[in-house]
């Protein structure tokens, strides 16, 4: 019992240092911040992250998620960039430098022909008094009291808070680039996300002769025939002049039979869903599929904007969309 309690006070004890940590950053959201911020929407090059260790692990998630929000970016590390890697960033490019001491060897051996190049260099360090600081035409500050590793040792609070930083700086950037959902999707194409806000309607539907369609006084019979024909569970009923007079679904049958209706005498106006629900084909998937949801239907009627059916879909085309 006492080890379970030591394991949720350390725990705690962890998350309260780190949350402490991040807390202490508000103050050093200044001006440096800012001009950092400017040096990289002025750049015409991209941003280059460099760090070493811990430090280099969350380079790449920063270099990553500039890369995602709006801002080019990529990850050097910077004992290859000492190798030959060096030549990957050009006299463009802004480098966001990562190092708690501001003192790691790697990073500073690569000082003196950074500033040769004449390459715009940012620190992210703990110490505004270190090398890589005072190299750096701006500073971003990531001091903290203390790590949350109990010996003061273990890279921690201090890589949370460069973390936090960096996506501090992304989020910055992307709202004064006006970076929008839309740009995001085409960054993530092959995510959920993107799939959800780049996929619209008329990449789904069924349209021309896969839109199963019938005219009003159709015998309900022949509009279940034409159902099964198309295979999309549904049917769309047209007015004599082609606009939009109705739908008719598996579930409308479903409550047709409950009515002992005969099938093989009514027609298709004694059973249709007046009109619906409808999409239109420039409109997102995922907003279909809110329309269904919000209305529990399982398919869409798409049409122009004269009210005549185009297209249609159902559930089963935006699951297999990957959309829901």
């Amino acid at each position: 019992m006492s080890q379970t309690s030591d394991l949720i006070q350390s725990a705690q004890r962890t998350i309260r240092l780190e949350v402490e940590a991040v807390q202490g950053l508000l103050p050093h959201i200044d001006a440096d911040f800012v001009r950092a911020c400017e040096m990289i929407l002025a750049s015409k090059g991209r941003v280059v992250v460099v760090g070493m260790g811990k430090s280099g692990h969350i380079g790449n998630k920063i270099a990553a998620t500039l890369a995602s929000t709006g801002t080019p970016a990529f990850f050097v590390h910077p004992a290859e960039a000492s190798h030959g890697d060096m030549g990957m960033i050009t006299r463009d490019d802004v480098i966001l430098a990562l190092s708690n001491s501001g003192s790691t060897n790697e990073i500073v051996t690569l000082l003196p022909l950074i500033k040769r190049l004449g390459i715009q260099l940012i620190s992210v360090t703990g110490n505004p008094q270190s090398p890589l600081a005072k190299a750096a035409e701006v500073n971003l500050n990531v001091h903290v009291e203390h790590e949350a590793c109990p010996l003061n040792l273990a890279p921690t609070s201090s890589t949370t808070a460069a973390l936090v930083m960096g996506d501090a700086l992304a989020v910055a950037l992307l709202e004064a680039r006006g970076f929008t959902a839309e740009d995001f999707a085409f960054s993530h194409p092959g995510g959920a996300l993107g799939r959800r806000l780049l996929l619209k309607v008329e990449n789904v539907m069924h349209a021309g002769q896969e839109l199963p369609q019938v005219q009003r006084g159709t015998l309900l019979k022949d509009a279940l025939m034409e159902m099964t024909r198309k295979g999309l569970g549904m049917t769309v009923i047209l007015e004599a002049d082609g606009k939009l007079a109705g739908i008719f679904t598996d579930g409308d049958l479903r409550r047709t039979l409950d009515r002992s209706i005969d099938i093989h005498s009514a027609t298709i106006d004694q059973v249709m869903t007046v009109h619906g629900k409808t999409a239109r084909a420039e409109m997102l998937a995922a907003e279909a599929l809110k329309i269904m949801e919000d209305h529990r239907i399982n398919a869409l009627v798409v049409v122009d904007e004269d009210d005549r059916p185009i297209g249609a879909f159902n559930l089963s085309d935006l699951l297999r969309a990957g959309v829901m």
